[in-house]
């Protein structure tokens, strides 16, 4: 079997020939004047009719005076129908003889014109009476059927795993289509879209680990985002009422299968809600985009049989670790906390604090709760940006909707205070003073716009992970591109030797 150096070897023979014959192989233009599923969906109206068509080849079948070849473009397949008498040549930088035939190959771009039909054999096609090649590929994609399997070589050439693996195609039409349906929920409900920054001088919003650059031209350290959180609130005190972004947030952690450093997320926030009304009307958008998305509300993820089609009950923090593990989150005991995560095999490097070890023992509850059901009331040390409860100011009014093992989403009454919030900021840095990285930082801008006014508010946000878990994927199979350590294979090492000299020695 040929290595793909000596297939490459005989296509740059290729591409040279049509050099020689004065065809351009790479024309900026293309004359298509139909896509191949509407040819497929309108044939009827179609039929007899002059087309022109373009597409990339899946094969090419030569027998004397006739060929066949299947092309295919985004949104189907078709076979061309090729006579030698019937093609017409022209003096033209990009037109093919039937004689050129040898000079494609599988992967190349063409496009063709001629007269839609149905052949002996009652395959819909085009009667080829002109063709032109577009682009010519140097490369062979795989054969599907011969497996494209191997999670690494897909994930960093992703382009050829979307080609033939249609199942990787549609979910990334999905993704789309889930962002675009979240998007549209809002905006129908009175949202207004406004992007917020991602270098930030200070970064908050959630519990992480930020990635830190630098600005030339203010000679200053900035963060990239953790959370699209203050900002948006920035601008619930400058006036607006209900506002979101969508986009990236980064985070300086560990891959997993829910999650990545860098990922994309919704947050959303409304003046003169609190958290109740924002279970009620996150609970309801995220069924709304569930079914637009899928077509369905039940899922099977996780090794979970889930159901959203019902109303998601409400459980309270404290009641589910004291009754799973005895911890009284009121009044937690960090010794005792400590020996619930050893005697359940978790290891927590660093300091650990008592936020970290009850978040970390609410984690070993989740992954075995099937939900849905809204997690309800958490303490109010582990939720520093949230509004304390009325009824026990120990505790914050917080909300996560738990489903298939895992949170998929976060929102609270927002915090409105100032000087609560400074005195929780201050908790936090002590916690980063202490080791904890993770814990947030100090806004002091942020205080001073709460000073000027924040009406109630509720604030909510998922990121994709809820698309992950409902499509039944890991974070990095949920992500068209997603961050891989940089390298080269050998066989483009070979390729381009002068490249990689320095890298060879």
């Amino acid at each position: 079997m040929a290595t793909l150096k000596e297939l490459r070897n005989e296509r740059l023979r290729k591409l040279q020939e049509l050099y020689k014959e004065g065809i351009n192989p790479y024309p900026a233009t293309s004359n298509r004047t139909h896509i191949l599923g509407d040819i497929r969906d309108n044939f009827k109206k179609l039929e007899d009719e002059k087309v022109c068509v373009a597409g990339r080849i899946l094969n090419i079948r030569k027998f004397g005076k006739i060929a066949f070849i299947v092309i295919k473009d985004g949104s189907g397949t078709i076979q061309l129908f090729l006579e030698k008498e019937k093609i017409k040549t022209e003096n033209n930088k990009s037109v093919l003889a039937f004689k050129d035939l040898p000079l494609l190959d599988s992967g190349d771009f063409i496009e063709a014109t001629g007269v839609v039909i149905k052949t002996k054999t009652e395959e819909i096609s085009v009667a080829v009476e002109q063709f032109r090649i577009l682009a010519k590929a140097l490369r062979p994609l795989p054969v599907a059927q011969d497996g494209f399997t191997n999670k690494e070589e897909r994930l960093r050439r992703r382009y050829i795993d979307i080609n033939i693996n249609n199942e990787v195609k549609e979910r990334f039409i999905r993704r789309s289509k889930f962002w675009q349906n979240t998007r549209d929920y809002l905006i129908k409900r009175g949202y207004i879209e406004i992007n917020t920054p991602i270098l930030e001088h200070v970064t908050g919003g959630a519990d992480a680990n930020p990635f830190v650059t630098h600005m030339d031209s203010l000679n200053q350290d900035f963060y990239l985002r953790i959370s699209q959180e203050l900002p948006l609130k920035r601008l619930i005190g400058a006036g607006y009422e209900k506002v979101f972004d969508i986009g990236p947030r980064f985070r300086n952690e560990n891959y997993s299968d829910e999650h990545l450093p860098e990922h994309i997320a919704i947050e959303s926030y409304t003046a003169y809600q609190d958290y109740r009304d924002g279970i009620q009307f996150y609970e309801a958008m995220m069924k709304d985009v569930a079914q637009k998305t899928w077509g369905t509300l039940k899922f099977k993820v996780n090794g979970f049989e889930v159901d959203l089609d019902q109303d998601w009950p409400q459980l309270k923090y404290a009641d589910i670790l004291g009754e799973k593990f005895g911890v009284d989150v009121l009044n937690p005991d960090l010794n005792q906390m400590k020996q619930i995560l050893k005697m359940n095999n978790v290891q927590l490097d660093g300091e650990i604090n008592i936020q970290r070890a009850m978040d970390n023992i609410w984690k070993l509850i989740r992954r075995e709760s099937k939900g849905p059901f809204w997690l309800v009331l958490e303490p109010a040390i582990i939720s520093p940006l949230a509004k304390r409860d009325p009824t026990d100011d120990r505790l914050s009014q917080r909300f996560h909707p738990i489903i298939a093992g895992t949170e998929l989403g976060n929102g609270y009454s927002e915090l409105n205070d100032p000087i609560d919030q400074l005195n929780r900021f201050l908790e936090q840095e002590k916690l980063r003073a202490g080791g904890d990285l993770e814990a947030q930082m100090l806004d002091i801008d942020f205080v001073e716009m709460l000073e000027y006014g924040m009406p109630p508010t509720c604030g909510w946000g998922y990121s994709e992970r809820f698309f992950w878990v409902l499509e039944g994927v890991t974070a990095r199979e949920g992500v068209p591109f997603p961050n891989l350590r940089f390298e080269v294979d050998s066989t483009t090492k070979s390729i381009y030797p002068n490249l990689f000299a320095k890298s060879a020695k």
